[in-house]
């Protein structure tokens, strides 16, 4: 596996020079502290670390695997070390509140570092990912006796967090839930039931495993209005604060899997385990989503990793791998063929694969500042508008990132032919670990119901108001060399809003519709989008070229991106103009 480089560059282009990200920091009371030089030096050693140690164990901790015996799960060699560093680094806790030992870090800082992280591996980057997102259900609905006595440890990345959500029988429908919780004298409760495919349920990295567990009480309502949520650690708490007795919480499996095999998917057993509630009864979703939330960016930005470290090493492969003769001007008359980037499809596909990664790095940048809004602002209005991107963007960010993502992957695996099949250079690995990215926190077409169903239909098209509205202010200024470049994203815009109109019409007749043409709503959202953060990149990097020559290229990137990419969103649009109609043709046994 080629060796990983940090975009650090290219990340503090993103962050302060096309989104300015610093200039809300100064306007923010909580991060009036924070400037540009320090969350450089932040992400500096992120990467440091992730490139030093991470990488290079990335390929060894695959073949290796975790092991299961006896209820117990064994992590691959050095990954005990290397998570001890992690935590010894604080970063467990980048974003987790300070109170707690946390660095209270924004969204758009450690949208950088996740990346990072996932370009190194996935896999290894799941175990600290998932506790982030218990710290912070933690932080935000559970009791004060219980934010003391976890907290502290699990961001000190001591003890280790889990989501467990899924049963065998009930993946996306929460609501069929069947774990029960049953009151005891102590104010406690007693969690019995099965979950599946628990990433990091069991593993050897800490003393401590804190499961965050959906389980319905005696009198809940039927469905998901039923489902309430408890925190049930794997061992439980002495009064001094260290591990004590062993709750009845075990694993009675792994998962063999495509991808991921360093990372344990678990199945866990309670058995009566004691557990204590997060938040109100019957709440236990709402509560959960505040975890999700941010781990659906997570998840996509693990698309973007893998994409990212697929595009360095295929890069490096085109560079360097002499194939065949290109154009008479193009041929290196001193030897015997030419490099592989000569060739027009093999630029075509490294092109597509630079645009859907610095593309989404910027996006991912861009939901993360309006995280950080959401979240930091003293302005009310202006955190309600932050939200509500936030609440559009969230599904496009997961899905489209991970669909792009493998795109890229598969298309670095490509590029290298027979090389990107075996195991020497980890373009295999990079598919196989992506791959499951489209599936997790939900999968890519319930992310499209969300955004369709939910976002813009719930709110009849008001929800797409602010993102037009961002946009519009880009196509508005004049910018002298991309008036093409921004006619298009103009055109694309009108085209999602006329056929947003369109299917929000269609929907009052046909029931069918929404399901049937989320999926390409979803992905005409996300190509606009990209043409979005390409041309502010692109106008932002002509102004810069003569002190930073390298940005000539982003521009150049851009300008394929509008030409080759963008179009897509034609035959998209095609098809939710056709509605539900050819996919409801058929009769169940004609398939």
């Amino acid at each position: 596996m080629a060796d990983y480089r940090a975009p650090r560059e290219d990340m503090q282009f993103v962050l302060q020079d096309v989104f300015q990200v610093d200039q809300d920091w100064a306007r923010f009371s909580r991060l009036a502290d924070l400037d540009m030089d320090t969350a450089a030096a932040i992400i500096d050693e992120g990467a440091k670390l992730a490139e030093t140690l991470i990488a290079p164990n990335c390929r060894a901790a695959d073949e290796e695997g975790v092991q299961f015996s006896e209820g117990r799960v064994t992590t691959p060699s050095g990954y005990r070390e290397n998570f001890k560093q992690l935590a010894a680094g604080g970063w467990v806790g980048v974003t987790a509140n300070p109170e707690f030992g946390g660095m209270g870090l924004p969204k758009s800082i450690s949208a950088q570092y996740e990346e990072i992280l996932c370009a190194a591996d996935i896999s290894f980057s799941l175990y600290s990912g998932l506790t982030a997102g218990a710290i912070m259900t933690l932080d935000q609905h559970g009791s004060d006796e219980l934010k003391d006595i976890y907290l502290p440890k699990m961001i000190a990345g001591e003890w280790t967090g889990s989501m467990c959500l899924t049963e065998a029988h009930a993946g996306t429908d929460l609501g069929m839930i069947r774990t029960k919780a049953v009151p005891a004298d102590d104010g406690s409760y007693q969690i019995s039931g099965t979950k599946i495919f628990i990433t990091g349920g069991e593993h050897d990295l800490v003393d401590n495993i804190v499961h965050l567990v959906l389980a319905k009480l005696p009198d809940a309502p039927a469905g998901s209005k039923g489902i309430s949520l408890f925190l049930v650690p794997k061992f439980l708490v002495n009064e001094d604060g260290s591990p004590g007795e062993r709750n009845q919480v075990f694993c009675g499996a792994i998962e063999h899997k495509m991808g991921i095999h360093a990372s344990a998917t678990c199945v866990m057993n309670f058995d009566g385990a004691k557990g204590w509630l997060i938040g109100e009864p019957h709440r236990g979703l709402p509560a959960m989503f505040t975890m999700m939330n941010y781990e659906r960016l997570g998840v996509g930005i693990q698309g973007l990793g893998a994409a990212a470290r697929s595009y360095q090493t295929a890069l490096e492969y085109a560079q360097d791998r002499l194939q065949g003769r290109g154009a008479r001007d193009t041929r290196a008359a001193d030897k015997e063929a030419d490099p592989l980037i000569v060739h027009g499809d093999v630029r075509r596909m490294l092109l597509t694969m630079k645009a859907f990664v610095e593309g989404g790095r910027a996006f991912s940048t861009y939901v993360g500042k309006q995280l950080d809004i959401s979240k930091f602002s003293d302005n009310d209005a202006e955190r309600e508008r932050a939200q509500a991107l936030v609440d559009l963007l969230t599904p496009v960010a997961k899905a489209f990132l991970t669909d792009t993502g493998f795109e890229a992957t598969v298309l670095g695996q490509q590029i290298l032919g027979g090389h990107g099949y075996v195991r020497e250079w980890g373009q295999e690995q990079l598919v196989r670990d992506c791959r499951i990215a489209q599936i997790y926190e939900g999968t890519n077409g319930i992310q499209a119901l969300d955004l369709l169903g939910r976002k813009v239909g719930g709110s009849r098209g008001k929800l797409l108001e602010p993102l037009l509205e961002d946009i519009a202010a880009l196509t508005a200024q004049p910018a002298a060399g991309f008036e093409n470049e921004l006619a298009r994203l103009d055109e694309a815009t009108k085209l999602l809003e006329r056929v947003t109109g369109m299917v929000l019409r269609q929907a009052a007749e046909d029931e069918n519709i929404i399901n049937s043409v989320a999926v390409e709503y979803l992905h005409l959202v996300g190509y606009v989008c990209f043409a979005y953060v390409w041309l502010r990149m692109a106008i932002t990097a002509e102004d810069k070229i003569s002190e930073r020559p390298y940005l000539a290229s982003k521009v150049k990137t851009a300008r394929f991106y509008m030409a080759r990419l963008l179009p897509r969103i034609q035959s998209l649009a095609a098809a939710i103009e056709d509605g539900s109609q050819s996919l409801y043709q058929h009769e169940p046994d004609e398939f």
